[in-house]
């Protein structure tokens, strides 16, 4: 049932206003009568799964899509954008997961690009945007000067760049879709205090984020869409992590880590004094048939830079790799895959699938020589083993010919995991398998990992979200630059105990390790 709540009596009227707006594309409702308001000052969380009609409401707002119902309003008055030029001339725009932005070009020329100052002979004035750079940067303390070039930037320091941009058109409204995505935890603090100061200066900011922990901590206001509908909306300050859940996926989800009780089996891996010469070293652990190991530890820890050299991707400087009792030597990926190791990468758009390529031949990519005879690939043997996999990981999607691109999140990441299992392993790594997607997909993906490992496959989860630690791993190996630092059983097993192992601040005689 959808639970609406008027905002404190003492906020200010909405500076942009979203009233019954309706999008319809060829056979789908995108956006069914939903409202948004968006104050002066403060901060809104827009919040709902994949699929919720989030993108196509910025999209709207901001001049891409044109609505086919509905008004929108700013301070009060109706208004229609016909571009998204329209949109930034009106005080809206928006600062993407995946800034766009010019590698080649500057600071400034990033920051004023489409609206560059001129002289009065029409011609730009490089002088003046250089200076007007500056001191937007200087608002933000940005550690850069505005003739850096955006190449030499890092993730965080681009979306100064794109805040930056925002304030040079003075944006009334700034929309901020997933945001913190790529940035670590530093960058995300950082940009939280940003943040404060666009409230400070009155600023309607839309907060877009599937991390509830940046949305209790930021937003002051919060909207849920469920399937393209308003279904809840108010102060933060009157609900909690629970109810907006509940909105989201119009049930109560009393089980976001369906973990399987199951005992392991043999060991399948074993990993003793495992050294590079930069990442990481003396890493050793055990995994058994059956069992989930997490992988803790803050970014730079070196869990991704461990699982990528032991799937082959770069070569270790000492150390022994035994799986399934065989000693190995693992030179490249091939070798691990032969050896029934996988790898499921965190950037699964850019290193686990092609995007662009049907379903099908993304789940049978790692297994051409099953399907082909003679160096001619069968074509129904492509479709069964994609089917097969596909029904048993519960793939949601419209055919098997369907672009990956065009799938949600968690239905991309179920492609790429189909496409190691139909490799038939042992072990699977699986890094970071949940970023980026919306809580119930995050069941759903819980879900099959842990029936993966009931069926008896032995499982590394590399994970920086401590309640999914917590939920899904039998154990957890925390890492700290580099090094191993502990190695915990389940049972007992606290929040603050891998915080305090990961930052180095642990307290020996309070716990004990697996």
């Amino acid at each position: 049932m959808p639970v609406f709540r008027p905002v404190p009596s003492a906020s200010p009227p909405p500076i942009l206003e979203m009233r019954g707006i309706t999008k319809i594309f060829p056979g789908v409702r995108a956006l069914s009568d939903v409202n948004l308001s968006l104050r002066a000052g403060r901060v809104t969380a827009l919040i709902g799964e994949n699929g919720a009609g989030k993108s196509t409401l910025v999209k709207t707002m901001t001049g891409i899509y044109r609505p086919d119902g509905g008004d929108i309003l700013i301070d009060g008055a109706p208004v229609s954008f016909t571009a998204p030029a329209a949109a930034e001339a009106a005080g809206i725009t928006a600062i993407h997961q995946e800034t766009v932005l010019f590698d080649e070009l500057s600071v400034a020329e990033n920051i004023f690009a489409g609206h560059a100052p001129t002289t009065r002979f029409g011609l730009l004035d490089r002088k003046t945007m250089v200076e007007r750079a500056g001191a937007l940067l200087r608002t933000l303390d940005a550690p850069f000067g505005p003739r850096a070039r955006l190449k030499d930037l890092s993730i965080g320091q681009r979306h100064l760049v794109a805040v930056a941009r925002a304030l040079s058109v003075d944006a009334r409204v700034i929309v901020m879709d997933e945001p913190t995505a790529a940035l670590s935890q530093k960058e995300a603090d950082e940009l939280f205090v940003i943040v404060e100061r666009l409230k400070a200066q009155d600023r309607a900011i839309l907060f877009i984020s599937h991390k509830f922990e940046e949305v209790f901590r930021i937003a002051d206001d919060y909207a849920v869409f469920r399937d393209g509908r308003s279904v809840g909306a108010g102060s933060l300050a009157d609900t909690d992590q629970a109810e907006i859940v509940h909105l989201m996926v119009g049930r109560p989800v009393e089980q976001t880590f369906p973990k399987i009780a199951v005992t392991p089996g043999e060991v399948v891996l074993e990993v003793e004094d495992y050294s590079h010469p930069t990442e990481f070293d003396g890493v050793g652990f055990h995994l058994r048939r059956g069992e989930i190991l997490g992988l803790y530890g803050l970014v730079g820890a070196g869990r991704s830079e461990l699982c990528q050299s032991l799937f082959g991707v770069t070569r270790p400087s000492r150390g022994r790799v035994r799986i399934k009792g065989r000693e190995r030597v693992i030179r490249s990926p091939g070798d691990a895959i032969k050896a029934g190791l996988v790898y499921v990468p965190e950037e699964r758009g850019r290193h686990g699938a092609v995007l662009a390529m049907p379903i099908a031949d993304n789940i049978t990519l790692a297994s051409l020589a099953e399907i082909s005879r003679n160096g001619i690939l069968r074509p129904a043997s492509e479709f069964a083993l994609a089917r097969r996999y596909a029904q048993r990981l519960d793939l949601r999607a419209a055919s098997l010919s369907q672009p990956v691109g065009t799938l949600s999140g968690g239905n991309q990441q179920k492609v790429v995991i189909s496409k190691w299992l139909a490799t038939r392993p042992d072990i699977i790594i699986l890094d970071e398998p949940s970023k980026g997607i919306d809580i119930g997909s995050k069941a759903a993906v819980h879900g099959f990992i842990s029936e993966l490992a009931a069926q008896g496959l032995a499982v590394i989860m590399i994970s920086s979200e401590l309640p999914e630690i917590l939920g899904m791993s039998d154990r957890v190996l925390v890492m700290r630059d580099g090094r191993p630092v502990r190695l915990y059983d389940r049972d007992g097993l606290s929040a603050e105990t891998l915080v305090r192992a990961a930052t180095g601040n642990m307290d020996a005689n309070a716990e004990l390790a697996a």
